[in-house]
């Protein structure tokens, strides 16, 4: 296995192990929000949505983006617009109802 590690290693080009790692990195984050959600939502024993879980989603969801743009996936492509959009949104009301002094009402 490490010999494999090491042959795939020394046959990849860098930009190529770079993207994989930007790739990775962007899975990693994009899915640590729903260990972000869940946490929270066990701590309370009702489900929630943490502002955490919307930063999360659009760091990954923008990584993944660039991702799916450098491997030139147009379903990928789309699909992690889409979210960024959705998760665009969510932010700006987070920081609307900061300066308005209240909270987004509820769904």
């Amino acid at each position: 296995m490490i010999e494999a590690m090491r042959e795939f290693l020394a046959e990849t080009p860098a930009v190529e192990l770079i993207w994989l790692t930007i790739g990775f990195t962007a899975q990693a984050m994009f899915s640590a929000r729903f260990l972000v959600q869940w946490i929270a939502s066990e701590r309370v024993r009702r489900s929630i949505v943490p502002e955490l879980f919307w930063y999360f989603s659009f760091a990954g969801g923008a990584l993944l983006f660039a991702y799916a743009i450098y491997r030139k996936d147009p379903v990928f492509i789309l699909g992690q617009g889409f979210g960024l959009l959705v998760y665009s949104r969510n932010i700006y009301f987070i920081w609307a109802a900061r300066r308005g002094g209240g909270e987004p009402p509820e769904l």
